[in-house]
């Protein structure tokens, strides 16, 4: 479930409240933060927490498709890996989505829930799978772009919520996010 809205309207509170009443029904549930900052939820039991860093998500692709086991330990590598993420186009938005689509993939929580960024980056985030697939015609961008879309695009597998406030500026931006 992914948690979207402008900025400052409470989509940290809804998401940490939605994972943490899918906790308490008995599903093991993970609370995904994409803005950095540890989510701010009563521990219990079947939740669990993670803050999104895109250095981290960048050494675990590395480790697990590329198949360079300690890419922290490489320095130079290292830092010209942390140069591309922040460098070059849809590599941090690509990161984030796969990040999140891996930890829903692994089948290791009932419920993944997302924090998600405000409404403007999570368009550009949820499109780049898009994006890089037609980019791609073949190969391993291409497969993993594939099932990216195929999970993101899934209604019994994605539900996205759109928090805002009655204000004009809120709601106008959260109406575009339905086109």
């Amino acid at each position: 479930m992914l948690v979207t809205g402008k900025g400052g309207v409470g989509k940290s509170t809804v998401a940490s409240a939605i994972a943490l009443v899918a906790a308490q029904r008995g599903k093991k549930t993970l609370l995904v933060s994409m803005d950095g900052k540890e989510p701010v939820v009563a521990t219990t039991a079947n939740l669990d927490t993670l803050v999104f860093t895109t250095e981290e998500a960048l050494r675990e692709y590395i480790a697990l498709y590329v198949k360079i086991p300690f890419v922290s330990r490489l320095g130079l590598l290292a830092q010209t890996l942390d140069f591309v993420a922040d460098a070059a186009p849809g590599v941090k938005e690509i990161l984030a989505v796969g990040k999140v689509c891996h930890e829903a993939r692994t089948g290791l929580h009932d419920v993944v829930v997302v924090d998600a960024e405000s409404s403007g980056h999570f368009v550009s985030q949820v499109s780049t799978p898009r994006t890089i697939r037609s980019l791609a015609q073949v190969g391993m961008l291409r497969e993993q772009t594939d099932w990216m879309i195929a999970m993101l695009s899934d209604p019994s597998v994605t539900a996205t919520v759109v928090v805002t406030t009655p204000e004009e500026s809120p709601d106008r931006k959260s109406t575009r996010l339905n086109s």
